[in-house]
């Protein structure tokens, strides 16, 4: 039965892994994501990982960085370069011969741009020292975490992300203001922003609380072409929790989730979740103030 979800309330595309992005009023989208969304990542020459704030300790200030494009992406051109500010106000584009010396300055460590991730993509990842949230038990740890087509390869089971692609796992992410208003409902004292989550889509909701838990299994046709098909609910990580410009770091946020919004995804175990996960099934521009459709 087909339920009306909503309507696109923001859409948000980030051309750099883990930098803060850019905000837009529309796009195209394939199978391969929101155009431009993830093109380009940081890694650590030293150690061969891409750079994530999921690392927490390496590069605790990676999200308080933008990445915008100089110009807006174009179906079937190449894509524009990338202005990256960094967070202590220096700026510099993807295309400078000396963007890779400015990375590493700022970051004190060997960094390189590139725009295809490691075969073996990996990561370093903190697990945070609170109670239940990691369904292995891990807590205060940094640990190597494959992600995107390299976490399915391990897997054994097709990859919805393209190898190369800067995914963690699936292309498009979704979130609902209701899941926000909630939050802030169950936590006044924190603030669930866009900004926390950094998914792709927001939708307006139509109903109250958690409601994309639903959607798991079903369709969200957007428009008038564009489909996705929801696969999971999204599992949170530390970077929920990390300070960005005037957001103050806050170890509630997964707390809050993980006392509320606890869920099994896809028979790894529990995890405190916010949002879901999708594929696109049937491409097209996508627009604020679309309406969305649960199928």
């Amino acid at each position: 039965m087909s339920s009306g979800a909503g309507t696109i309330a923001r859409l948000w595309r980030f051309p750099v892994k883990s930098m803060t992005g850019e905000q837009i009023e529309q796009s195209q989208l394939s199978s391969r994501g929101l155009l431009g969304d993830r093109a380009y990542a940081l890694q650590d020459n030293a150690t061969g990982k891409v750079v994530s704030a999921k690392s927490a300790r390496l590069f605790p200030t990676i999200l308080s960085c933008r990445a915008s494009y100089v110009e807006p992406p174009e179906a079937g051109r190449e894509l524009p370069p990338v202005r990256i500010t960094l967070a202590n106000g220096t700026s510099t584009t993807s295309d400078s011969e000396n963007i890779d010396r400015v990375l590493s300055d700022y970051f004190r460590r060997d960094i390189s741009l590139i725009r295809s991730a490691p075969e073996d993509f990996t990561i370093d990842q903190y697990h945070p020292d609170i109670e239940g949230l990691d369904p292995e038990g891990r807590r205060d740890v940094v640990l190597d975490q494959k992600l995107g087509a390299a976490y399915f390869a391990e897997a054994g089971i097709p990859s919805p992300v393209p190898a190369g692609a800067f995914f963690d796992l699936f292309p498009v992410s979704v979130l609902t203001t209701s899941t926000l208003n909630r939050l802030n409902e169950i936590k006044p004292s924190s603030r669930f922003e866009d900004r926390r989550f950094r998914m792709n889509l927001i939708v307006g909701a139509n109903k109250t609380g958690f409601v994309e838990n639903e959607w798991v299994g079903r369709e969200l046709a957007i428009g008038d072409c564009v489909k996705l098909m929801v696969a999971i609910s999204d599992p949170r990580c530390v970077m929920t929790t990390l300070p960005q410009d005037d957001l103050p770091g806050d170890s509630d946020i997964l707390r809050t989730l993980l006392q509320n919004n606890r869920l099994q995804v896809a028979g790894s175990g529990q995890f405190p979740c916010a949002g879901v996960y999708a594929v696109v099934t049937a491409g097209g521009t996508i627009r604020v103030g679309d309406q969305a459709v649960v199928n």
